[in-house]
């Protein structure tokens, strides 16, 4: 499987799909496009609501790429990486349409942060998510306004700090799920009863409930800058390129 960012329009859902082989983690050309999508969807008159998944029937997201982040050796190039990740919560923050995301199996880093940034999130009970920033020897700047808005701080930084795996059902019950299913099969039905019901709505109606939806976060502009400085500046270090090096032969060994 290559790369790749789609998008096509059924019954006034845009629904966007993202696919990278290594368990959809995200290199910075696809945080690029993906965005976009977002923004170019958002924007069409005739889209209520814009759905994003991710190919597969494993991991949803396994956050940032690996790979590029031990190819990356100047400030420059680390800033717009991490900054790319912003881009993508920022659209789905300003598009203007209910988001829907879809989560189909375990998702970590950047892809907790694609959950939190949903509207509306389903999910299988395979679908346990967990901040693994700590292990590379950085941490979810970038996303944690965005993890915070749903799971509350102190919630947000007992997961920054222990790094370790939450159920789908813990997920539910802080307000990232709204919907939690037994298999894939039970997800996708109850999704796209979802969808044509929101396809049936006003979408004068569901455009305000996105704005007010989203009141009290402007801020999140002010924050971001710092934010992708941090992990920009500390994944340079030489401890965080052994640390990626070291999970990197850990998966290899499996």
């Amino acid at each position: 499987m290559n790369e790749f960012v789609v998008s096509e329009i059924k019954n006034n859902i845009a629904e966007i799909t993202f696919g990278t082989p290594k368990s959809n983690s995200l290199p910075g050309a696809i945080l690029e496009k993906l965005a976009q999508t977002i923004l170019d969807e958002g924007a069409k008159d005739e889209v209520k609501a814009i759905l994003v998944k991710s190919e597969g029937e494993k991991a949803f997201c396994a956050g940032a790429s690996f790979d590029e982040l031990l190819a990356i050796e100047e400030l420059e190039a680390s800033t717009k990486f991490f900054g790319g990740f912003a881009k993508v919560l920022n659209a789905m923050r300003n598009c203007g349409k209910i988001v829907v995301v879809r989560v189909q199996g375990k998702t970590t880093g950047g892809g907790v942060g694609i959950a939190c940034g949903a509207d509306y999130c389903f999910a299988t009970k395979d679908s346990a998510l967990a901040l693994t920033e700590i292990n590379l020897g950085i941490g979810p700047f970038v996303i944690g306004p965005y993890v915070e808005r749903k799971i509350g701080k102190s919630q947000f930084s007992a997961m920054a700090i222990d790094a370790d795996f939450r159920s789908a059902e813990w997920a539910e019950q802080h307000n990232v799920y709204h919907s939690v299913s037994e298999n894939i099969h039970e997800m996708d039905e109850k999704l796209e009863k979802f969808l044509q019901t929101l396809a049936s709505r006003s979408k004068e109606a569901l455009a305000l409930i996105k704005k007010v939806s989203w009141e009290g976060t402007d801020h999140f502009n002010e924050l971001m800058p710092a934010r992708i400085h941090m992990s920009a500046s500390l994944i340079l270090e030489d401890s965080a390129k052994k640390n990626i090096e070291a999970i990197k032969e850990r998966l290899r060994a499996k």
